[in-house]
């Protein structure tokens, strides 16, 4: 049904310099292609630990294994896309996970179209300026994984 709350999960990914991974959306998305968002998002299937799902999509959108995952709090949101019509309504919870320095990224092109990595400040900056290139979960992923970070 359109616009139906349901449970998701948004992954951070984190280098050891501090910065964040990105994603922007493939063109062939159903909302918000084309759009700068988190890593990995996902949901679980009915039944699914979330953990499961979550390391799972993570190995199947990044080619990313064996990376520990940390729930450090969940985002409510809705959103309309303008680009569809469609609606997310979204019980999100927010993952974070460290990846290494030599970590080997391989992008699923039917998913991610291109991957950056971005200091949290200058993405913070960024997504202010021009929340228009992002997708509308990632600036309440960013207020949760600030306020979970130490401070100094």
């Amino acid at each position: 049904m359109p616009g139906l709350a349901h449970r998701a999960f948004s992954i951070l990914l984190v280098d050891p310099a501090g910065r964040l991974l990105l994603q922007r959306r493939a063109a062939t998305k159903t909302r918000f292609a084309g759009l700068w968002a988190n890593a990995c998002c996902g949901h679980p299937a009915p039944g699914d630990d979330l953990m499961f799902a979550a390391t799972r999509r993570l190995r199947e959108e990044l080619g990313v294994s064996g990376t520990p995952l940390t729930e450090i709090g969940v985002h409510r949101y809705r959103a309309d896309d303008p680009g569809t019509g469609r609606v997310e309504h979204e019980h999100d919870h927010v993952l974070v996970g460290s990846l290494a320095a030599d970590q080997h990224l391989q992008p699923d092109p039917s998913e991610i179209a291109e991957i950056r990595w971005m200091p949290p400040k200058e993405l913070a900056a960024d997504v202010a300026s021009f929340p228009d290139r992002y997708t509308p979960w990632l600036p309440g992923l960013l207020a949760i994984w600030q306020a979970t970070r130490p401070v100094g």
